[in-house]
């Protein structure tokens, strides 16, 4: 029929039109341009292989410029980064490695700070510091460190409000092999701590180490509360505690300055426990906590295992953060 006849070939002429748009779309679309993607991030650079950059030629007022500005970058913090620059300077000579005398200069820092010091008899330990930077861990480190060598370790449950809490020290407290000393939750802090002298005492061991609460550092009711803890464990065992050490996240940078300070003001931290310093970290923030606040670094954890956790060695610390 006439009519069916028109029909179909409007359809194939509607058919031949959606075929000639999409060529055209086609080949528009092939000539725009691929999209740009960002480039993947390239791995961290040390910082010894920064410097060698730097100094690929004759050492230049420009050259010490970048080397400051490197260590700044390291989170060494501008203080300790100028003094640094201006102690390889004065050791240079012709064909020395600047890398190596850097090494050797931020070795130095530390040569005259003292270890961690738990006596014998009956040894208190006070743990501080904020929420995430890995305290409870280090605590668990540090028991298992200590019950290795022969010590009688117990753990306080003192951080009595954030939410498991307790539970975390208490399955550190497993993997160690050393008791734990705790409360129930929202228990006063200060109580725990009494009655965790007592009982350690009573059952022969001979080091109590404390977790503490570790909200927010500026909020000044945790810092008040820190320092009555600190009064109630120097009362219980008719001695000043043997030490406070801060732990601070390898990570934070400067930040970890500010913490410092301000549990420096509360409890007169004795030492630093800095965590996560498994090479990714920037480490420098350990030279500017040392030349602000004067504390020396007691204890490194360099993973998430048990035995993940040593004694602060200067020429290490150097080593790994130079490269």
């Amino acid at each position: 029929m006439p009519g069916g006849i028109g029909l179909e070939i409007v359809v194939a002429l509607a058919a031949l039109a959606l075929l000639v748009a999409a060529a055209l779309v086609g080949r528009r679309m092939r000539r725009r341009p691929a999209p740009v993607r960002a480039p993947k991030p390239a791995a961290r650079e040390s910082l010894g292989a920064r410097v060698r950059s730097i100094f690929r030629g004759a050492p230049s007022e420009e050259s010490w410029g970048e080397l400051e500005d490197a260590l700044i970058r390291a989170d060494v913090g501008p203080g300790p980064a100028a003094e640094l620059v201006t102690r390889v300077r004065e050791a240079y000579e012709p064909g020395d490695d600047p890398a190596a005398l850097l090494k050797r200069e931020v070795a130095a820092v530390f040569e005259s700070d003292p270890p961690l010091v738990v006596p014998p008899g009956f040894a208190v330990l006070m743990v501080v510091g904020v929420n995430g930077t890995g305290k409870t861990t280090t605590i668990g480190k540090l028991a298992k460190r200590l019950a290795g060598g022969g010590r009688s370790v117990a753990l306080a449950a003192s951080d009595t409000f954030r939410a498991a809490a307790a539970e975390q020290l208490e399955e550190w407290g497993t993997r160690a092999g050393v008791e734990v000393i705790s409360q129930q939750r929202g228990a006063d802090p200060g109580a725990v701590a009494f009655d965790a002298v007592q009982a350690a005492r009573a059952r022969g061991r001979d080091v109590l180490i404390v977790d503490t609460a570790g909200r927010i550092h500026t909020k000044q009711p945790l810092m008040e509360e820190l320092s009555k803890v600190k009064r109630v464990l120097e009362k219980a065992s008719e001695k000043p505690v043997d030490e406070v050490l801060l732990v601070v996240d390898a990570t934070t940078g400067q930040n970890g300055i500010a913490q410092a300070r301000t549990f420096l003001d509360a409890v007169e931290v004795t030492g630093i426990a800095l965590t996560k310093l498994d090479g990714s970290a920037r480490g420098g923030v350990v030279l500017a906590i040392r030349d602000e606040l004067g504390l020396p670094v007691k204890l490194v954890g360099t993973g998430e295992g048990i035995d993940d956790l040593q004694p602060f060695d200067g020429e290490s610390f150097a080593a790994d953060l130079v490269g």
